[in-house]
């Protein structure tokens, strides 16, 4: 990671708790289809490790490494994959700009929620290509908050977007990364690149509950909170008011989130 670059999110409880939320099923289904049995697959950005768990089993006897930046939360994900008892994935701390790997070393190499917040994606994008086997691929799904929707239109989740957005760009990310993934990958040397769109939505009283109570606590006591404070982005008065507009959002019978993610599969 360059020294520009800081993670927006951080690892708070509030933010694993969204992390651990997501699956195979919810964020990868774009490129589920092309896993089979005995493929190597490099999870980079891997996280608690709800997706490389997905992935383990469904390449098994093949391999999963997952690499994160942090060394605590690839503690995490190892004490999760002995909890669980899965023997074919490993985690490792790495940098996303120099994998510790050789060349054409694996079949498969994913990345989830982590292009939009590298400075040079486009680079990271190359290390990718590197690592992964001729005929193999690059997959990778990001959030558009360009794009993102909500109901009914609350001023507090509003300014949460501009801040949202701000401190982002304050860290070295691009924010509207979902809508820029097929330019990355063509401009890092891939000839063919496949791309889809897919949204995740909360709207049932269960969704808004969980959604809305973790953002609601995010916004002031994680990484989040605390990087838009340093930056002049948003005071605690600011981000307090952004907090409820969250739990006033998840009590609306009515309320309805869209996220929205672009997706591609880059052939080597």
């Amino acid at each position: 990671m360059d020294l520009h670059e800081r993670y927006t999110h951080g690892h708070h409880e509030s933010v694993l708790r969204s992390h651990e939320w997501r699956t195979l099923e919810n964020s990868g289904a774009y490129f589920a289809g092309l896993l089979r049995p005995g493929l190597s697959v490099l999870d980079v950005g891997s996280g608690p490790g709800t997706i490389t768990f997905d992935l383990a089993q469904r390449v098994a006897p093949g391999t999963v490494v997952g690499v994160d930046y942090s060394h605590d939360i690839v503690e995490h994900a190892r004490r999760s994959a002995a909890e669980r008892g899965v023997t074919n994935v490993r985690f490792e701390q790495g940098d996303a700009y120099a994998l510790d790997v050789a060349d054409d070393t694996f079949d498969v190499v994913h990345a989830h929620q982590v292009l939009q917040h590298v400075g040079d994606p486009i680079a990271v994008l190359r290390e990718f290509r590197r690592v992964t086997r001729p005929g193999g691929i690059v997959v990778a799904r990001d959030v558009d908050w360009g794009g993102t929707m909500w109901a009914p239109l609350l001023p507090g989740l509003g300014e949460w977007m501009r801040v949202n957005q701000a401190v982002q760009r304050a860290n070295g990310g691009e924010p509207f990364a979902g809508r820029l993934l097929r330019s990355w990958a063509l401009e890092a040397g891939f000839a063919r690149v496949d791309s889809s769109a897919s949204i995740w939505c909360f709207a049932s009283d269960e969704e808004r509950r969980w959604w809305g109570e973790s953002w609601s606590v995010r916004v002031t006591e994680s990484d989040f909170g605390r990087h838009a404070r340093d930056e002049g982005i948003a005071d605690d008065a600011a981000l307090a008011e952004i907090s409820a507009a969250w739990l006033e959002w998840s009590r609306h019978a009515n309320g309805w989130y869209g996220m929205p993610h672009g997706e591609i599969v880059a052939h080597v």
